[in-house]
């Protein structure tokens, strides 16, 4: 299997919320990498294959940003 790449559009009005963004990512256990971008209001996260998307998305929604989308290796998921 091969490494999971994940996109998410995040609601994020300044540093702070990004940088909330990037410390549950940084905890996550099987993130390999990530690129939290304000401008964007995006996340690109490079993941270890047994990483799931659901499991991802729930750790960036305990930061309380709303996630407008997501997708999985090119793939619209819910969110």
């Amino acid at each position: 299997m091969s490494d999971h790449q994940y996109t998410f559009n995040i609601s994020m009005s300044c540093g702070g919320c990004s940088g909330a963004v990037e410390r549950v990512l940084k905890k996550l256990e099987g993130v390999k990498n990530f690129d939290v971008n304000l401008e964007s209001q995006t996340a690109k996260i490079t993941t270890e294959p047994g990483l799931s998307y659901d499991t991802v998305l729930a750790t960036i929604k305990k930061t309380g940003k709303a996630v407008n989308s997501g997708e999985a290796d090119g793939e619209k998921q819910a969110v």
